[in-house]
């Protein structure tokens, strides 16, 4: 008995072997082809959280935008494509995309890299060698995107943004706490035993209850954090906008005082998302050449704690130029009843029209076929 069980174990270990082994043949040949050796999977890495394309999209509950996804499709609508994105039907994110709301004008050149360019293992290699020497980062995404069979009209485009930020002084670890109905949860940000220090690092854009408020974190750098809560809008842009206008006209104390307190929850997420909406949709060049989008792409990861946060964000997109699709060819055959018009081309009716069944009619020598039924001859079709 003992014996045949570590018989069976021992099949098991080597059928474990085996499909290890056919997945890392598999993933060999893959990596010599540059082929994805890993399937894109359009679902964010967290559940339940919507990645927005545009600030201009309409929002959930749990949405996430960067802006690397329209830097590179600014490139393909004004340098390569030279006109707007239209697809058929057109799609409303699309037509957001194509407002151009978000450029580079946003970032500093530090914190970004950017690149387009006829797809090849050369263009992979040049991405990742600059990125590495910019942002010391590998990429996420490359290796998701298939290299072989790139034509020469084809296109490859890519962006990154690298940010880290840190605050003058770190925040106040707090307690653990509830956030909605869930317990537990992590926080950090400002009591009665924090220094004044922490508390000027803290901008209170407007107040006008604990559930309608926005505040500006200062960091040592160039970027801000804001954080509001309240806000109605269906969009990020108009959340801003709505941001912007009440602190305008808050007339309140902008000052962090002695006895406020602040708590702002940890935040650690990566996600990461194809968005097949936009691909296999043929579009027009203004040149008059047919692209598709074969794989568009996005990731994003984020942190923020009570020391400071960083984000790296990556989108690509690999635009092929679409086969010309060829019609079925058509067959103008008038070999049976028709009807025939003759008219002048100024004038509404015709002068002549005719219908014709028996072509013996209108033909001479035509022979007429017939058929065997039973022991006769008949005509074909009578």
């Amino acid at each position: 008995m003992k014996k045949k069980v570590l018989i069976i174990i021992g099949i098991i270990l080597l059928l474990i072997l085996l499909i290890f082994g056919i997945w890392y043949i598999i993933d060999k040949n893959k990596i010599n082809n540059n082929e994805p050796t890993n399937p894109i999977v359009s679902t964010t890495l967290t559940e339940g959280t919507d990645v927005i394309l545009s600030l201009e999209d309409t929002i959930t509950n749990n949405s996430v935008w960067c802006g690397t996804f329209n830097l590179i499709w600014n490139d393909l609508k004004n340098d390569l494509a030279k006109q707007d994105i239209v697809f058929t039907p057109q799609l409303k994110v699309v037509e957001n995309l194509n407002k151009g709301t978000f450029t580079t004008n946003e970032l500093s050149e530090d914190s970004y890299y950017k690149k387009y360019g006829t797809p090849s293992i050369e263009l992979k290699e040049e991405i990742e060698k600059a990125i590495k020497d910019k942002f010391n980062e590998t990429s996420d995404i490359l290796d998701d995107f298939n290299w072989n069979d790139t034509g020469n009209k084809d296109y490859f485009l890519y962006a990154m943004l690298k940010k880290e930020f840190e605050f003058p002084k770190e925040f106040t670890e707090l307690k653990d706490g509830n956030f909605g109905n869930y317990s537990n949860v992590k926080y950090f940000g400002i009591d009665n035993t924090t220094s004044d220090e922490v508390r000027n690092q803290v901008e209170v854009l407007y107040y006008n209850s604990k559930d309608d408020f926005a505040i500006k974190l200062i960091t040592k750098g160039n970027d801000e954090v804001i954080i509001s809560r309240g806000n109605n809008e269906n969009t990020f842009k108009d959340i801003y906008d709505e941001i912007e206008e009440k602190s305008d006209n808050y007339e309140g104390n902008k000052k962090f005082a002695e006895e406020d307190i602040l708590k702002i929850p940890n935040i650690t997420f990566e996600l990461k998302e194809e968005f097949k909406e936009l691909e296999a949709q043929p579009f027009e060049f203004s040149n008059g050449d047919i692209y598709e989008i074969e794989t568009a792409l996005q990731t994003i990861k984020f942190k923020l704690d009570k020391k400071g946060g960083e984000i790296k964000s990556e989108a690509g997109m690999m635009v092929r130029e679409a086969a010309i699709a060829t019609d079925e060819p058509r067959e103008f055959l008038v070999d049976d009843t028709f009807t025939i018009f003759l008219k002048e081309n100024s004038k509404d009716l015709p002068y002549f029209a005719a219908k014709i069944s028996d072509i013996a009619s209108v033909q001479s020598d035509v022979n007429k076929n017939y058929e065997i039924i039973g022991n006769y001859l008949d005509p074909q079709g009578q």
